[in-house]
């Protein structure tokens, strides 16, 4: 029996909101990589009021089965209550499935293990410090070593946010981001020893 993950996406095949249009994939593990089991759309800006919704919620829970894994970039209200009442795990993650499958199925593992020490690895998200400023810390991460990576947490961010500046809390500076900087693919200034960094990107739009 393979693990069973639903990702709720876009038509980029990004995660996307539950109240927005969208396709639910069901994702699972063999042979050492993800495979589509199944998938439908649904657009929940066309059912109607909030028994619409829950009917829209049974189907949901119809296609994703055994399954008790969800994820989508928000989850809240009706579909939320839902999910959980259906004894569902719920994540809210940014990004292609990917990016952070192997990690939700490293700490499902790591829960069904139910290690005494086991701590949660909390994916850290920039805050914003001032207009435009943000600050995050990936120290956590990287003294953790819990399966998710420095690139996981950034990249998305740097990618899609417009952003000023984003200062970089860290225990060392990540190597490929190092490369970044060389390549001139970001700007960014190293200081405190390795200890902070500083990414500057020119807002647009």
């Amino acid at each position: 029996m393979g693990f069973d993950i639903a990702v709720y996406v876009n038509e980029n095949g990004e995660t996307a909101p539950l109240n927005a249009p969208g396709k639910l994939v069901v994702y699972r593990k063999r042979q050492g990589s993800w495979k589509v089991c199944r998938e439908k759309s649904f657009n929940p800006a066309s059912v109607e009021g909030m028994a619409g919704l829950r009917r829209m919620m049974d189907e949901i829970a119809d296609i994703m089965g055994s399954c008790k894994i969800f994820v989508g970039q928000t989850v809240t209200g009706i579909p939320y209550y839902e999910l959980e009442k259906s004894n569902c795990t719920v994540w809210e993650m940014q990004g292609k499935p990917g990016d952070f499958l192997d990690y939700i199925l490293y700490c499902a593992d790591d829960e069904q293990s139910l290690t005494s020490k086991t701590t949660a690895v909390v994916i850290p998200v920039p805050s914003e410090i001032g207009e435009g400023r943000y600050r995050v810390s990936i120290k956590e991460i990287q003294d953790s070593g819990g399966g998710i990576t420095s690139k996981q947490v950034l990249q998305p961010f740097l990618r899609r946010e417009k952003f000023f500046e984003l200062e970089v809390i860290c225990s060392h500076v990540p190597p490929w981001l190092e490369a970044e900087f060389a390549a001139g693919a970001l700007n960014g200034e190293i200081l405190e020893g390795g200890k902070k960094i500083i990414i500057s990107k020119t807002c647009c739009g």
